[in-house]
C-alpha cells in the first residue's frame, strides 16, 4: 500500500503520532509530580497490585521503588486496606494505620472508569501520629497569639467611650450631647470646638461608637504632636523606598488605617498650610496619595476635627484655609467649659473620686458640703482636668474619710478662681510637671501656634517640645 503525503492515511498517522507524544508527555509529567510530592503516594490496580509509587513512600517503607512495583500491597505494607478499597469502591479518608511500629494517618481513594474501580490511590498524610499532635498544638498556639494580637490591635484602633461616659446633665451639655447623637448616624464631617480639657476627644469617641462605622477603626491624630516634616508620611503613609530611611515594606498612613472607620484630627489648627491643601483633597476626592506613590488610593473615612483655637479668626489672619474651614465646619459642636455648667460639678466630683479611689487605693466618702460649694464656684480655666488634679492631690493630703476645706488649695478657698502650682501642697514632681505644662501651653499660645518660636522661647529643641506636647496631651 502506497501512502501519499497529505493523504488521509498520512494525516491519520500524524494525528496518532501527536496523540502518542502528548500521552507520553502527560505520563512523564505525572511521574515527575509523583516523584517530587512531599507526601507518600501509592497507586494500585483494583486487585491491589502496585502500579506506581513515589520516592517518599519507598523511603517510608525503607526500600527502593524497584522492589515495590508489580507486587501485591499485602506483601510489602502492614495492615494495608488498599485491595479492600479496590473491591468495595468506598473511599477511606484520614484513617489510622500502624506500619513498622509507627501510627500514621493515610487516605485510600478509589478511581472509577465507566462505573468500575480501575485503581486505588493511597496517600500518607502524616507519617507519625505525633506529627499531627505537634501540628495541632502549634496551630492552637498560633491561633491564641493571633486572637491576642487582634484584641490588642482592636483596643488601639477602636473608640473606648460612648455618650454615657460624658458626665453631666446640665441643659448646656445635654443640648450638645443630643446634637452629637443625631449627627453620629450620618457620615458628615464634624468640627468640635471648645477649650482644652472640655471633653472634645470623648465626644469624638462617642460619635464614632454611635455611628454605623462603630465596628470600623477609630484613629486619633494629635496634630500638635507631629513635626511638620513628618505630617505627610504620618497621615498618608509612604511606599517602599520613598525616601532615605523609609521602611522596606513602606508604611500605612493614618488615613489608610482609618479606612471604613473614623479619623479624629485633634488640634486641627496646628496643621501646616501645605497639609491643609492635601486634607482638602481627601475631603473632596475621597482619595490619598502616599509619599512615593504614582497612583492615588481611595479611602472611605469619616473626619472628626477638633480645635481649642478660633478657626474663623485664623482664617481671617491667613493662618487657615477658608475652603478647608467650611468643609470641616459642616456641623459644629461647641462643648461648654466647666464654668458654664456648674450644675454638673457634683456629678463630675463623684465620678472622678470613684475613679481615683480605684487608681490610688485611697478610700474616700466624698467632699464636705462647704468644699462642694467652693468647687462649684471655681472658674476652672483648666476645666475637667484641673478639677481632677485638685481632687487627686486632696486624696493624698486628707486625714479624714472625706475631703475637707484644709485639703484643697488655699487659692480656691480664698476665691482666687484658679489653682496655682506654687500654692498647692503636693509632691515636688507634681508641682514641676504642672508648671512645665503651663509654661509650654503659654509659650505656644503667645507664639500663636508657631512651635519653632515656642521652643526657642523656652530654650529647648523643637523635638523636645514635640515630646512634651505629646506627654502632656497639649491640644486635646
Amino acid at each position: 500500500m502506497i501512502i501519499h503525503k497529505s493523504g488521509w492515511v498520512h494525516n491519520l498517522l500524524l494525528s496518532l503520532s501527536r496523540r502518542a507524544e502528548q500521552a507520553e508527555k502527560g505520563q512523564t509529567m505525572l511521574e515527575e509530580a509523583l516523584g517530587h510530592a512531599y507526601e507518600g503516594l501509592l497507586i494500585t490496580d483494583a486487585d491491589g497490585y502496585i502500579l506506581k509509587v513515589n520516592e517518599a513512600y519507598a523511603r517510608f517503607l525503607e526500600t527502593g521503588i524497584e522492589n515495590l512495583i508489580g507486587r501485591h500491597v499485602t506483601e510489602v505494607i502492614e495492615n494495608t486496606r488498599m485491595h479492600l478499597v479496590g473491591k468495595s469502591g468506598v473511599a477511606e479518608i484520614a484513617q489510622l494505620q500502624k506500619i513498622k511500629g509507627h501510627e500514621m494517618i493515610c487516605s485510600r481513594i478509589p478511581i472509577f472508569e465507566n462505573g468500575k474501580v480501575v485503581a486505588v490511590v493511597g496517600k500518607i498524610m502524616f507519617q507519625n501520629i505525633e506529627d499531627l499532635f505537634t501540628f495541632t498544638e502549634n496551630f492552637k498556639k498560633l491561633k491564641t497569639e493571633l486572637e491576642f494580637y487582634k484584641s490588642e490591635l482592636s483596643k488601639h484602633l477602636s473608640a473606648r467611650y460612648s455618650f454615657d461616659h460624658i458626665v453631666g446633665t446640665s441643659r448646656e451639655l445635654e443640648w450638645v450631647k443630643d446634637l452629637g447623637r443625631r449627627v453620629a448616624f450620618s457620615t458628615t464631617t464634624v468640627l468640635l470646638k471648645g477649650e482644652s480639657r472640655t471633653g472634645k476627644e470623648l465626644f469624638a469617641h462617642a460619635i464614632h461608637n454611635q455611628s454605623q462605622r462603630a465596628l470600623g477603626p477609630f484613629i486619633k491624630v494629635n496634630c500638635a504632636a507631629i513635626p511638620e516634616t513628618l505630617f505627610e508620611s504620618e497621615l498618608f503613609g509612604y511606599r517602599e523606598g520613598a525616601f532615605t530611611g523609609a521602611q522596606k515594606k513602606g508604611k500605612k498612613g493614618k488615613f489608610a488605617l482609618a479606612d471604613k472607620g473614623t479619623i479624629f484630627l485633634d488640634e486641627i489648627s496646628e496643621l501646616p498650610l501645605t497639609m491643609q491643601v492635601k486634607l482638602l483633597r481627601v475631603l473632596q476626592e475621597k482619595e490619598i496619595e502616599p509619599v512615593g506613590s504614582e497612583q492615588p488610593q481611595l479611602v472611605d473615612v469619616r473626619i472628626i476635627a477638633a480645635s481649642n483655637r478660633d478657626l474663623e479668626s485664623m482664617v481671617k489672619e491667613g493662618l487657615f484655609r477658608h475652603d478647608l474651614y467650611y468643609r470641616l465646619n459642616v456641623v459644629m459642636l461647641e462643648i461648654p467649659p466647666l464654668r458654664s455648667r456648674r450644675d454638673d460639678i457634683p456629678l463630675l466630683i463623684q465620678f472622678h473620686l470613684r475613679q481615683l479611689e480605684k487608681e490610688t487605693g485611697i478610700p474616700v466618702d466624698g467632699v464636705d458640703p462647704d468644699v462642694m460649694e467652693i468647687l462649684k464656684g471655681c472658674d476652672w480655666p483648666g476645666n475637667v482636668r484641673e478639677l481632677r488634679n485638685v481632687l487627686e492631690q486632696a486624696l493624698y493630703v486628707k486625714t479624714g474619710n472625706t475631703i475637707s476645706k484644709q485639703d484643697i488649695p488655699s487659692a480656691l478657698v480664698k476665691g482666687v478662681g484658679r489653682s496655682s502650682a506654687t500654692e498647692i501642697h503636693r509632691s515636688l514632681k507634681f508641682i514641676t510637671q504642672l508648671a512645665e505644662e503651663e509654661a509650654i501651653r503659654s509659650a505656644i499660645r503667645e507664639e500663636k501656634g508657631d512651635k519653632q518660636a515656642a521652643a526657642a522661647r523656652l530654650g529647648i529643641s523643637k523635638s523636645s517640645l514635640y515630646a512634651k506636647v505629646c506627654q502632656y496631651e497639649i491640644g486635646s
